[in-house]
């Protein structure tokens, strides 16, 4: 082989092949730099929402745990549990996490519940369908102050609800303040958050795999065989969400019952917020911190609790 023909072979002269041990290093260097700049793209684009969550969120947590677990933040004696006792043993606390509790339990399945039910009731063919959906839309787009206008006017003791009864010879209900109370929250919590957990059903039965039910018309199979076999089966991850964020919105009521009744209403409204508002206005933190962890520890409860139901039912049809 001439001198010219081997500079053409190798790429011209002083360049030489690299030998093969040196170009696996090569390789195995430039998918390390790949695999470098890939973390360091995706920190960049990470970075601004996890200090704002660790600012916001996981920072402010830990220093209501520091404080449930001192004296006062004039003195940082850690008492451990004794605040935690003496919260349990607070009537107001009692009261509250019993109302919480109870509005919760009615709420958060009736929500569920029915928003299913309206999904699956606009999946048929029903007259005046759009007006149907308008109707539940609706209060996402009116604020809360209006809503809280509206019911005032409705639940009032000379409200709209105690003149048409009067047409039926019933004694006006003073509705705020009675044994009625928990009701007229939960019909407000109802009215808000339907529609919104009705469009996330209704985005889920439209996932539903169309030959499964066609298979199932085929064979004969009921209505209610196709609903708790098929269609439960796959709207059980829909089911999760809807629930978690109806016991989310469940706890965060106190701003409509606050704006009816103000911060120290009946006692069938007082709820865990109340609480927790009125112990930081009086500067106890410690009994303010106290119930806000408790309170964290039952969602985490519960919402571990709903996943592995989730997973038990719906473990079969995902991936």
């Amino acid at each position: 082989m001439s001198m010219k023909t081997a500079e053409i072979k190798f790429g011209g002269r002083g360049k030489k092949p690299l030998a093969a041990g040196q170009g696996k290093v090569k390789r195995t260097w430039d998918r390390s730099n790949e695999r470098i700049r890939d973390v360091m793209h995706s920190a960049a684009f990470l970075g601004p929402s996890v200090t704002g969550v660790a600012v916001f969120f996981i920072v402010p947590f830990l220093v209501v745990v520091y404080y449930s677990v001192i004296r006062s933040p004039l003195n940082p004696e850690f008492v451990f549990l004794d605040n935690f006792k003496a919260v349990l043993g607070n009537s107001s606390f009692r009261t509250a996490a019993g109302n919480t509790a109870m509005f919760s339990a009615i709420a958060v399945p009736l929500a569920v519940v029915l928003s299913l039910g309206l999904a699956l009731l606009l999946e048929c063919r029903i007259p005046c369908k759009s007006l149907f959906r308008t109707f539940f839309l609706s209060p996402m787009m009116v604020p809360v102050a209006s809503v809280v206008l509206i019911w005032q006017v409705v639940f009032h003791y000379r409200g709209t609800l105690n003149v048409i009864l009067a047409n039926f010879n019933v004694e006006p209900i003073d509705w705020l303040n009675s044994k009625y109370c928990l009701l007229v929250i939960v019909v407000l919590f109802l009215w808000k958050n339907l529609g919104y957990n009705m469009i996330l059903f209704m985005a889920a039965l439209n996932n539903i795999p169309k030959e499964l039910l066609e298979v199932a018309d085929v064979e004969g199979a009921s209505a209610a065989h196709k609903f708790f076999n098929i269609k439960l089966r796959y709207l059980s991850p829909t089911v999760l969400f809807v629930a978690i964020l109806s016991i989310i919105n469940s706890f965060k009521v106190f701003r409509e019952i606050y704006l009816l009744v103000g911060k120290y209403p009946f006692d069938g409204l007082y709820m865990m917020q109340h609480f927790m508002n009125n112990t930081f206005e009086n500067f106890d933190y410690q009994k303010m911190a106290s119930a806000a962890v408790l309170m964290a520890l039952v969602m985490v409860a519960l919402i571990a609790l709903l996943f592995k139901v989730e997973d038990i039912f719906g473990k079969d049809v995902e991936g």
